[in-house]
C-alpha cells in the first residue's frame, strides 16, 4: 500500500483537506483508506449500547458489523498505544492510506498551514513533509499549494506515491 501523510498544527487544515482528498482520489477510481491519530481520549461507541456494555464489562476487543459495516473497537487497557506501523497492517489493502497527524513519523507528507493559528512551519525542520498546503504564501523551499487547491494536491500526492 501506498502511504501519504497531511500534518500540520491543530486548526490548520488538516480534516477538511483529508476529506476533500478521499472524495477527489476516490473519484479517480482508487480506493482509499485513512488513519487519524488524535492526541486526547475519544469514544465512537455510545453509552448503554450493547457494544459499549460490552467493553465496559472487560472485553478486549468488540468487533461490530451489520450489512453496511463493520467496527473493531481495542481497548489497550493500559497498553502501549500501538504504532503507526502496527496499525497499517490492519488495515485491507487499498491503493492509498491517507495518514492524518502523526507528525513523527517517517512517511511523506504535506503540511497543512493557515496563518491564523499563529504557529511556524514545521517543513523547515522535517524533510519527510514534502509540500505545503496553505493559505498564505510561506517562504519555503518545498512545492507550495494553495489549501483549497484539492485537485492540484491530489496530483502531487499521486505523482508522489507513482499512482
Amino acid at each position: 500500500m501506498k502511504l501519504y501523510g497531511v500534518t500540520g498544527w491543530k486548526n490548520s487544515g488538516k480534516t477538511g483537506l483529508m476529506e476533500r482528498l478521499v472524495a477527489e482520489i476516490t473519484a479517480r477510481g482508487f480506493s482509499v483508506s485513512t488513519v487519524k491519530h488524535a492526541h486526547h481520549s475519544f469514544d465512537v461507541d455510545q453509552k448503554g449500547r450493547d457494544s459499549y456494555r460490552h467493553r465496559e464489562a472487560g472485553a478486549r476487543e468488540v468487533l461490530l458489523s451489520s450489512r453496511n459495516r463493520v467496527a473493531l473497537m481495542t481497548e489497550l487497557r493500559g497498553e502501549e498505544e500501538p504504532t503507526l506501523e502496527a496499525l497499517l497492517q490492519r488495515l485491507a489493502p487499498v491503493d492509498l492510506v491517507l495518514i492524518e497527524g502523526y507528525k513523527r513519523d517517517r512517511h511523506p507528507k504535506i503540511e497543512a498551514h493557515r496563518a491564523e493559528t499563529g504557529q511556524p512551519l514545521i517543513a523547515p525542520e522535517d524533510e519527510t513533509i514534502r509540500a505545503v498546503a496553505s493559505n498564505t504564501r510561506p517562504d519555503v523551499d518545498r512545492p507550495l499549494f494553495d489549501l483549497d487547491d484539492t485537485a492540484a494536491i491530489a496530483d502531487f500526492i499521486l505523482r508522489e506515491v507513482g499512482l
